[in-house]
């Protein structure tokens, strides 16, 4: 970095990137700060800057080799588990800037020498303390999984033994015993200990929602265009196993929608104004990758000019909304995904929404990473009359 480069970082303020301090003289803040910009996307310690000003106060020669050696104790020694940082100097004329290049953590989370996990909050850090935020943050170095977490509550008989039974002697072609049962469930990676997991839950669950309460569809069909509209045409908390789910939500918004002619016979049933498979593919989406961390529910809403759907959890692994239409996928849910093969109209591989551009190019792809939601906006073709 050069010095033109950093005068312009630090004409920026401090954000969530990057951080100002005059000087420094404590290893347990410093690491703390570490820990922040490694659970974070990582960022820049910039040392010899006052935060305040922005002015270049410059670091002495003992300084420049104190500071070195208190940020490598303090990534080392300090940060568990450790975190690897560039450092370098940095001349603006003729002070010394230490910038400290901090990388985003592969093994999230990262804590303090006490146990403390922080993140980055805009330009300062906090603690993190919810379970959820820190079940996302394992999640998102791979180290958990919502889909395999084991349900307190539950037991083996929460699963439908005929449904799962049906399920086993088609995919695998042969017969299972009742006496098998615990057995097969936990050997498929859907429960252990005599209990079920989130996955076992929302495949084969007798009433998935008794134990799963969040993991429903809310669908509106509003009237208008306006999501703070109060009138609307129908609404469903659509439950159930993950199929029927996706057969029921299929159903819902199939029914909000137009038949066009399309040059077709009159006497023609005609064809959906939106196709088919878009539907299909965008509920299948939302149900198998949405974040099972997050506590809330998919929405789906049908307004006169489009359809959204709205899903809980923002794109996982940095994944973007161009990388997706371009048919790049990261599966934050593998279970459930090996499983849709066999029990919804899913292919995998990052096909789905690839798809669902051909047949209708009409879609869009938001990613709301602060709240946490993936948001697709389906645009219905115009019409004079919406019956």
């Amino acid at each position: 970095m050069d010095a033109k480069e950093l005068l312009d970082l630090v004409s920026g303020g401090e954000n969530s990137r990057v951080q100002l301090k005059e000087n420094v003289t404590n290893a347990t803040s410093v690491a703390q700060e570490i820990v922040a910009f490694a659970n974070s996307k990582g960022g820049k310690l910039i040392i010899g800057v006052n935060d305040k000003t922005g002015d270049i106060v410059g670091l002495s020669f003992a300084d420049l080799q104190r500071i070195n050696n208190m940020l490598t104790t303090a990534a080392n020694e300090h940060v568990k588990s450790a975190i690897v940082i560039d450092t370098e100097t940095v001349d603006v004329d003729g002070k010394k800037v230490i910038v400290a290049h901090v990388p985003e953590g592969n093994d999230k989370p990262h804590t303090d020498k006490d146990g403390l996990i922080f993140i980055k909050n805009g330009s300062d850090k906090r603690k993190v303390t919810s379970k959820e935020e820190l079940s996302r943050m394992l999640q998102s170095s791979g180290n958990l999984y919502a889909e395999q977490m084991l349900i307190r509550e539950s037991s083996i008989k929460d699963l439908d033994w005929g449904l799962f039974r049906e399920f086993y002697e088609k995919k695998y072609q042969e017969d299972i015993a009742l006496e098998d049962f615990q057995a097969k469930v936990e050997n498929l990676t859907l429960g252990a200990e005599g209990k079920i997991n989130l996955a076992g839950n929302l495949l084969f669950g007798k009433n998935p929602q008794r134990l799963s309460p969040n993991c429903y569809i809310a669908a509106i069909w509003f009237q208008g265009n306006d999501l703070a509209g109060t009138k609307y045409l129908s609404s469903e908390n659509i439950g159930g196993d993950m199929p029927r789910m996706f057969k029921d939500a299929r159903k819902f918004v199939i029914g909000c929608l137009r038949k066009v002619q399309n040059g077709k016979d009159f006497n023609s049933l005609g064809d959906l104004e939106v196709p088919e498979i878009v539907i299909n593919e965008l509920l299948i989406n939302a149900l198998i990758h949405r974040d099972y961390f997050v506590h809330d529910s998919i929405k789906v809403f049908v307004f006169d000019n489009r359809i959204e759907i709205k899903s809980p959890g923002k794109l996982p692994n940095s994944l973007t909304t161009e990388q997706i239409k371009a048919g790049l996928s990261r599966r934050r849910n593998h279970i459930l995904a090996s499983y849709a093969l066999d029990l919804l109209p899913y292919r995998g591989a990052g096909s789905g929404i690839l798809r669902a551009l051909q047949a209708w190019p009409a879609i869009e792809f938001h990613n709301f990473p602060e709240t946490e939601q993936f948001n697709v906006i389906i645009h219905r073709p115009a019409h004079e009359t919406q019956l």
